[in-house]
């Protein structure tokens, strides 16, 4: 093993041991045992699910700010509630029915990673649904109903790049971080 190869498997072991740590929980959890053999088999199957089904490493930022992040959870809960009294109110209009289209949401400040978590954000709130994300382009495109009219389709796209705006400043990398800070200092001006 060369000095090089040496390195990179203690860099690639660094990033994979909270990772492989995740997934024991998430194995002890589905199994709702919390023993040795749990925690033995979670590991096994663990460690053969990454190395069997490898997928590319994901650097993180690194930079997580606190305040942002909760911010960003409790206005997530709120959105979660909203989103579901409104889906409700829809369904039980029976005068008209919800108007739906498919939305096109060109991110700002994504990479992989940004482009995930807004996804994820933006489909766990009742409502929309993202049905396909244009990795190379940046675009999500979602299922939204009670949509009417081109403004309410404005309104959604500009609700899913506030909830990017928001997980870059909780979550984002420095670099990503400074162009939302740049971005709002222009858009003020």
């Amino acid at each position: 093993m060369s000095p090089d190869t040496g390195r990179h498997f203690w860099r690639d072991l660094g990033v994979q041991v909270p990772f492989l740590a995740w997934l024991v929980v998430l194995w002890m959890l589905l199994w709702t045992q919390f023993t040795l053999l749990s925690f033995v088999t979670g590991l096994i199957v663990a460690v053969f699910v990454t190395r069997v089904f490898r997928l590319p490493t994901v650097e993180l930022s690194g930079r997580v700010n606190l305040w942002y992040a909760l911010v960003l959870g409790v206005q997530f809960l709120f959105a979660v509630v909203r989103g579901a009294l409104v889906v409700t109110m829809q369904v039980l209009d029976v005068r008209r029915q919800p108007g739906s289209a498919i939305v096109a949401v060109p991110l700002r400040y994504s990479d992989d990673l940004m482009m995930t978590h807004v996804s994820v954000a933006s489909s766990l709130i009742p409502g929309s649904l993202v049905v396909e994300a244009d990795r190379d382009r940046r675009i999500l495109y979602l299922h939204v109903i009670g949509v009417r009219s081109m403004a309410d389709v404005e309104k959604q796209r500009e609700g899913v790049l506030r909830w990017e705006k928001r997980i870059v400043r909780a979550l984002g990398d420095p670099a990503q971080y400074r162009a939302l800070k740049a971005d709002t200092r222009k858009a003020s001006r």
